[in-house]
């Protein structure tokens, strides 16, 4: 780290203000007692200072004047402070006591704190091994070609296979103590960083929605474009390295299978003799993680609810501000209607501008006289039959919907073809047209493109056919069912 990034943790880091703080024993023991070894994720105010007020108590004892004169609430409320950072005081739905929690900042000081304590047995192969793996893991997982993924997998089959022979001929290579509590120092940290890396990631998905909401304050353009960047920024929450590890990580645990390894495991670790001290908090530390996983996922879902009542909040307003405006436009325009002085006149040549390109222009066509020949005109008869002009036919539509809605009584639907089976056309095709421009308030018409043949008898016994479309009265279910008699 370059001297500039020091100067700027010292001057802006809260962990750093922790350890240099003038109570710092007292924050970091107290947190890592509730917070970190009780891993408590949000407690109520009153549990929380009833505790406190014991550890003062108790410090406070054979001390004239006390430690610790503060009352454990005032404490409390400084540790909140923003100029502290050391614990996250806020509020849960429905409920009016505040609670409190530990912030990511605490955590990284109270894990620096507990690595400067001396440890008695420092494991170095585990660690290697594990590199190794991790290692091995990268390379071979980014590998495309197949001739070397499959190399890789005949050295480890292969490696397996001697395993198995040596165990078969009696030959068992037993982990020694040192070994195990090597391997179990690891677990056991890399377990705990797992518990305080769920507070961070926690804490960086309200950074990233903190953002989010500065953002959407902030936000002076069309609505179109703040929804477009809650989205994404929604999505990039998600989608970013951290989510997605994080959600790859709770599915697994969230596994039976894996829940079921992971707790015979553990119990099996604990009793090896080698192991007699281990960490007895470690025996069930993978019920910790979902509870720690949960509480993350509980706070992403709620904030995103937090921000969708926020974002409905501010339509609102904007809504509000709308209306204050045309009430105060039609306020000025009651005010000014009794002035005969102020003409205000708005003229639109149009909603949007013409453009006529040059090109888009017609070219000249000339017109086409038309030779009308009228030399040869031929005087026609006198004595025809002139009523086939004038001779009409007007069909009532009021039968024929009295026709429809007594069909319809019976069933919910009726075609054109079986109510001419019961009704036969008797004015022709001028009847049937009829039929087709039918409208009543009781059913509607609906047409298909499916042809259908339809027939009737002309007035010279002759039979007619006529190829149309499908036609079918539907009745209304919402209308009484009643027709007219």
């Amino acid at each position: 780290m370059h001297y500039d990034d020091v100067a700027a943790l010292q001057r802006h880091s809260s962990a750093w203000r922790l350890v240099r703080a003038d109570h710092a024993p007292l924050i970091i023991s107290f947190l890592d007692q509730v917070f970190v070894e009780g891993n408590i994720r949000g407690i109520a105010a009153g549990e929380l200072a009833d505790r406190l007020d014991d550890v003062l108590h108790a410090l406070n004892e054979g001390h004239d004047p006390p430690l610790f004169p503060k009352p454990a609430r005032a404490y409390l409320d400084f540790w909140a402070a923003p100029d502290a950072g050391w614990l996250r005081k806020y509020y849960l739905a429905g409920s009016d006591e505040p609670h409190f929690d530990a912030t990511p900042a605490a955590e990284k000081a109270v894990a620096w704190c507990t690595s400067l304590r001396a440890r008695s047995f420092v494991g170095t192969e585990s660690r290697l091994n594990t590199v190794v793996d991790l290692l091995r893991q990268m390379v071979y997982g980014a590998e495309a070609d197949p001739d070397t993924r499959l190399a890789e997998l005949e050295r480890r089959r292969q490696e397996i296979d001697d395993e198995i022979e040596r165990v078969r001929r009696g030959e068992v290579d037993v982990m020694d103590p040192s070994a195990q509590r090597d391997r179990y120092q690891q677990f056991a940290g890399t377990a705990r960083e797992l518990l305080a890396d769920f507070r961070e990631v926690e804490g960086n998905f309200r950074a990233l929605d903190r953002d989010l909401r500065e953002q959407i304050t902030t936000w002076d353009g069309a609505k179109g474009g703040l929804l477009e960047q809650v989205v994404d920024g929604r999505a990039s929450i998600a989608d970013s390295d951290q989510g997605k590890s994080f959600h790859a990580f709770y599915d697994f645990l969230l596994s039976p299978t894996r829940q079921e390894e992971l707790t015979d495991l553990l119990r099996r670790v604990h009793e090896l003799p080698a192991l007699a001290d281990g960490d007895d908090r470690l025996r069930a530390v993978h019920h910790e993680w979902l509870a720690a996983g949960e509480r993350t996922q509980t706070t992403v879902r709620t904030l995103s609810e937090q921000l969708r009542r926020y974002l409905d909040d501010r339509v609102w307003l904007e809504n509000r501000r709308v209306m204050d405006i045309l009430r105060s436009i039609e306020t000025s325009a009651l005010q000014l209607r009794g002035e005969r002085r102020i003409e205000v006149t708005v003229e639109i040549d149009a909603l949007a501008p013409t453009v006529v390109l040059p090109m888009e222009r017609p070219l000249y066509t000339p017109q086409t006289r038309v030779a009308v020949d009228s030399s040869d005109l031929q005087s026609g008869d006198d004595d025809f039959d002139a009523t086939a002009l004038f001779g009409q036919v007007h069909v009532d539509p009021a039968p024929l919907t009295a026709h429809v809605r007594r069909a319809l009584l019976q069933r919910p639907q009726v075609g054109l073809a079986t109510l001419l089976n019961h009704h036969p056309l008797e004015q022709g095709l001028a009847e049937l047209v009829t039929y087709f421009s039918l409208t009543d308030g009781t059913f509607d018409v609906v047409f298909d493109d499916i042809p259908e043949q339809v027939a009737w008898t002309d007035s010279d016994g002759r039979t007619r056919r006529a190829t149309v479309p499908r036609l079918t009265y539907a009745r209304r279910a919402e209308l009484p069912q009643s027709a007219p008699t």
